[in-house]
């Protein structure tokens, strides 16, 4: 399963925080690049992974790297880090990062219906950043006027960037782990006997306080209305125009 590290940082700096979006637009510009060619690799690679039961050596090199690449950039988007994502291919003293599983071969039916296996965890993806979006002015604002993150917010954003990320790479055919524990990891890992869970980073384990999780959910909530009043408009604006274009033919 892909983790997520982030270093949680005391401070940002409120002048980044101020003009994030316009520092990011060339890491905009880099990521779209790097996500036309992942999905050209991809689509070879999906051929080769039903023949060979994996993916070419090359096909996943590059798509493990370019998940870390968006990781680094969707964190900084994210307000999780003021570290600002260097043009590299790898970042290994950067406070983000992304961990993947060693290759491993992968299920030639779980790649024939990928498409079709992903349909929840796109759901479930979708609704989590449609309510990050509409939460993300309220996070800006307030990581503006504190100069920090709160920790709440960091965790609920983490888990969101997280599972994104894991829906990622199962899209990409990176890991044949399908997406999970958006509500973050449990505080006891079983090892035979159930012991503490060793910690990694500030978001391995990624453990979520009383407040993250209600973040969480309002994400959720407002994820669903979002998708939902967009569908309605959709389908007002799909019966205006039928209306209007049988009108006009009578």
């Amino acid at each position: 399963m892909p983790e997520l590290d982030v270093t949680h940082q005391e401070r940002q700096r409120r002048w980044t925080v101020l003009v994030r979006l316009l520092l990011l637009i060339p890491q905009f510009i880099v990521l779209y690049v790097l996500y036309l060619a992942a999905v050209v690799v991809v689509f070879i690679g999906w051929f080769a992974a039903l023949v060979m039961g994996r993916l070419p050596g090359w096909c996943f090199q590059y798509l493990s790297g370019y998940l870390g690449y968006a990781a680094r950039v969707n964190a900084y988007v994210y307000l999780l880090t003021d570290a600002y994502p260097p043009f590299a291919w790898s970042a290994p003293g950067h406070d983000v990062g992304l961990t993947l599983p060693a290759q491993d071969r992968l299920n030639r039916l779980a790649v024939l219906f990928r498409i079709i296996l992903l349909i929840p965890a796109y759901i479930v993806a979708a609704v989590v950043a449609s309510g990050w979006t509409v939460l993300a002015f309220f996070f800006w604002l307030i990581v503006l006027v504190l100069g920090r993150i709160p920790g709440p917010v960091f965790a609920a954003s983490a888990a969101a960037l997280r599972y994104e990320l894991r829906f990622m790479a199962y899209t990409l055919l990176v890991t044949s782990a399908y997406p999970k524990m958006l509500f973050g990891d449990d505080k006891r890992v079983q090892h035979g006997d159930t012991a503490p869970a060793t910690t990694t980073s500030d978001t391995r384990p990624l453990l979520l306080s009383t407040g993250g999780k209600v973040l969480l959910v309002a994400m959720i909530v407002l994820g669903v209305l979002g998708v939902a009043g967009s569908g309605a408009t959709s389908a007002a604006g799909f019966d205006a125009a039928e209306t209007g274009t049988s009108e006009f033919g009578g």
